[in-house]
């Protein structure tokens, strides 16, 4: 049984009010998919875009099966339009195979916690991989480092990647050279983690400090903050320090995320008598008051328990 033949404008994906240009390109797309040279299962499709094109590309021709369909459009001339794109296809592809793209690098740029927050500009060198002129890798020479200066933005996270169009390895037989991809990796912080443009960061304080209050210093990106402790603060409460965090955008005054303290009451290991007394008197204490439990003079206990 005869093929059902498919409407042209179909076959290319393109509208009936399609010009000329356009049915050039997507007829190059499609062809070059579906070349068997280039893929086996896509003979059928191949002549069939051909066909679609023969018609479609000659302004008489298509005038005639705008107007008949399949039913005006006879098979005269068919063959010698569809003998001439497939030469001229085929030498595209020829030229295509003969020229390659360089292959693309990879580099990965280690930065430190400040330098990711802040931005920083620093200096990479890359190996320079060189080709002989019929293409093949230079033989029995050390390849030649080559320096770039590679911009870390402000706020730059994990795993961002900067790219260099045409530095990467040189194309064969006048292709174009690969791209240089240079891909950001944050060292570990020993005390800051990031959530965002958030800083966070575990800060132990004593009991005393926790029941009592006290001002503790907290190591920011700008150094060292006051911060209060209220009286009776339990462990893992979080604190927040308004635009000490990570830059939102480039510039002195571009606005900053918060630095987030969680502070944990730190357990003395070794005790000696005298504060085992203090601990065990405390515990009497908070039993008798369990029953009533009166903040202000617990707490006024603890005080003169601990300055004694």
């Amino acid at each position: 049984m005869a093929r059902r033949r498919r409407d042209y404008y179909d076959v290319l994906g393109v509208p009936k009010d399609a010009e000329e240009a356009e049915i050039k390109r997507v007829y190059r797309e499609l062809a070059r998919r579906f070349h068997p040279d280039l893929n086996p299962h896509g003979t059928e499709r191949f002549k069939e875009i051909n066909e679609a094109y023969a018609v479609l590309s000659d302004r008489d021709r298509r005038a005639r099966y705008d107007r008949w369909g399949h039913e005006g459009e006879g098979q005269g001339g068919i063959g010698s339009v569809m003998d001439a794109v497939e030469e001229v296809l085929g030498d595209v592809l020829r030229r295509r195979r003969g020229k390659q793209r360089g292959r693309d690098l990879r580099y990965t740029l280690e930065v430190d916690f400040r330098e990711a927050a802040f931005g920083a500009t620093k200096t990479i060198q890359v190996p320079d991989g060189q080709l002989t002129e019929d293409g093949s890798p230079v033989a029995a020479r050390p390849p030649r480092p080559r320096e770039f200066r590679v911009v870390v933005p402000a706020g730059a996270k994990e795993g961002s990647v900067k790219m260099i169009k045409g530095e990467g390895e040189p194309g064969r037989n006048g292709g174009p050279a690969g791209d240089l991809h240079v891909i950001v990796r944050i060292k570990e912080h020993p005390v800051w983690k990031r959530d965002g443009h958030e800083v966070w960061c575990d800060v132990p304080i004593t009991f005393p400090q926790a029941a009592l209050g006290a001002i503790i210093d907290v190591p920011t990106l700008d150094g060292n903050v006051r911060m209060r402790i209220p009286e009776a603060t339990q462990s893992g409460r979080v604190f927040r320090i308004r635009g000490r965090g990570i830059p939102r955008a480039a510039g002195k005054n571009a606005p900053r995320g918060d630095h987030m303290v969680r502070v944990f009451v730190e357990v003395p290991t070794q005790l000696n008598q005298k504060q085992r007394e203090l601990i065990e008197e405390l515990a009497k204490v908070g039993g008798e008051d369990r029953a009533h439990p009166q903040k202000r003079s617990f707490l006024d206990r603890v005080r003169q328990l601990l300055q004694e």
